[in-house]
């Protein structure tokens, strides 16, 4: 092929990828999206080639999808979309050296492990950033994927891999052979049903099928539509909180259980030991004390300080020399009961942790936007348990929420409700924030868990455990929503294995970059 060609097929690429991404009606463009760069592949030789080329394919689906990032760091985003299109072309070089070293099925074979063992790095180490794994793609038709209960998103990208090969596979057969020749291929349609009918049609059943009668509980969920560029400058730490207070009591009745506030709802910056007796915060307290059937779980900005000793790998040492952690926290109220904080553990990389293997960079991320020191973290996740209470809330702070096996984790300790505290405004009315909801639906499935999402500017929502948004409001608009939600036991196969998918198929590539590794020792030795 010409170099204008391949190039046009790695954008085409990077455009399929992006156009079938959460909130466009076209997902179903997803399963031919690869085939293109598949082509490319084919038809170049040299690895340095094709890097450059996938490097094309994977920096338009970045930028596409993810522009809105620069509304809240300019530069930031630049380096943010460059770094993660390089990171996504590391699994097709290895596919492209695999394919032409051993054949065309073990590179396929390659790119599926490669690939997948790519996101769950993606998941699990300090510059996180797992936006983009290809199975959240479904989000916006979770209707499709309710088999997400027993993989999570690990099996919507298996699918999507192996039926882009597919596609593939028959075009090439159809080239060579002809139509004839493939439609009486009964391989293929067995292909096909095992990969495309059966799982549409497992979710089908299981939607017709599993439904609950159980009691309902009344949640409160607050939309304060607080501009966070402008949340110091316009309003008071105090004037925030009445807006809260004024918003939500006229909705708190007898039979109310739990009210819900957005991220950074409370934020006088005061230390966590000081919540309960600062002045800034009595009206909450107040309000708690005249509704003493109701709980709130709101989102807290808060700090501890250690004395003259760093106590936190995260700590930081403030101008009179003493060493202090912020957080991004929760925290549940309830009158006549001790307060009960979290603090935020998956936290953005750049904006709200540094990797410490980046630490040589602090000065260029602070000029960014981004931050040095970071915020303080718990080590893991915490299910607030309420004397009393019927619902066990799952604290998870905006980033959380795109993490399916550590939401799983909440479920394994308890929670039989998903509360999600967002403030999507960072970025705007752009898809940012659709997508970010639209991810809290597969949540919804792999747990069988209801989702009680509340947002700063929106959008707040109510999800059902199959994934469908049974209550919403939209965007920039203060709002309540009060909805009776079941609460839920039970653990699904995926909050018991989490990413199985993910570790067997890292498993095996790391079995297939060790076999090349011998036989490259081999080679050498021999010479």
């Amino acid at each position: 092929m010409k170099k204008i060609t391949l190039l046009g097929l790695s954008i085409g690429s990077g455009v399929l990828l992006w156009a079938s991404w959460p909130v466009s009606p076209f997902t179903f463009l997803i399963f031919f999206a690869l085939v293109p760069l598949l082509y490319v592949a084919d038809s170049t030789q040299k690895r340095t080639r094709f890097f450059l080329y996938s490097f094309i394919a994977m920096l338009t689906w970045n930028a596409a999808a993810t522009w809105w990032i620069w509304n809240s760091t300019d530069a930031g985003s630049i380096a943010a979309i460059i770094a993660n299109a390089l990171l996504m072309c590391i699994p097709w070089w290895g596919y492209h050296v695999f394919k032409n070293k051993f054949g065309k099925k073990t590179g396929y074979i390659s790119l599926v492990v490669f690939w997948m063992c790519f996101e769950y790095i993606h998941l699990n180490w300090q510059l996180s950033w797992p936006w983009l794994t290809m199975g959240n793609v479904f989000a916006s038709h979770p209707s499709w994927v309710q088999w997400y209960d027993c993989t999570g998103v690990g099996g919507g990208t298996l699918w999507i891999l192996l039926v882009n090969i597919l596609v593939k596979r028959t075009i090439d057969i159809r080239r060579k052979e002809g139509w004839v020749a493939d439609i009486a291929n009964m391989k293929s349609w067995a292909a096909y049903t095992v990969l495309v009918i059966v799982p549409f049609f497992y979710s089908g059943v299981y939607g017709a099928l599993h439904s609950h009668e159980t009691s309902s509980y009344k949640v409160l969920i607050v939309q304060p539509n607080i501009d966070p560029y402008q949340k110091f400058e316009s309003l008071s730490p105090s004037q925030q909180i009445q807006k809260l207070i004024s918003l939500s009591e006229p909705a708190i009745d007898s039979t109310t259980q739990l009210i819900l506030w957005p991220e950074t709802a409370l934020d006088a910056n005061i230390t966590q030991d000081q919540t309960q007796t600062n002045s800034v915060y009595e009206p909450v307290f107040s309000l708690m004390k005249r509704h003493p059937n109701a709980t709130l779980l709101s989102g807290i900005e808060t700090f501890k300080v250690y004395g003259t000793e760093k106590a936190t790998a995260t700590a930081r040492k403030d101008a009179n020399g003493f060493y202090y952690d912020a957080f991004n926290a929760a925290v549940v109220i309830k009158a006549g009961q001790p307060l009960q904080f979290y603090h935020k553990s998956k936290l953005v990389p750049g904006v709200e942790s540094l990797p410490t293997f980046l630490n040589f960079m602090a000065p260029v991320f602070e000029k960014f936007g981004g931050t040095a020191g970071g915020y303080g973290r718990d080590t893991g996740s915490v299910a607030f348990h309420v004397p009393g209470d019927t619902f066990i809330t799952a604290p998870i702070i905006c980033y959380e929420s795109i993490y399916g096996e550590y939401v799983a984790s909440y479920v394994k300790k308890g929670a039989n409700i998903l509360t999600i505290i967002t403030n999507d405004g960072w970025w705007g009315n752009t898809p940012g924030h659709r997508q970010h909801l639209a991810y809290a639906r597969l949540r919804a499935i792999e747990t069988r868990r209801y989702v009680a999402r509340s947002a700063n500017t929106g959008i707040s929502a109510v999800i059902d455990d199959h994934g469908n948004i049974l209550e919403t409001q939209p965007w920039d608009k203060a709002a309540v929503i009060s909805y009776d939600i079941p609460a839920f036991s039970g653990e699904t196969f995926y909050v018991r294995y989490g990413d199985y998918l993910y570790k067997i198929a890292t498993l095996i590539a790391c079995l297939f970059f060790a076999w090349n590794l011998i036989l490259w020792i081999r080679k050498k030795i021999s010479r």
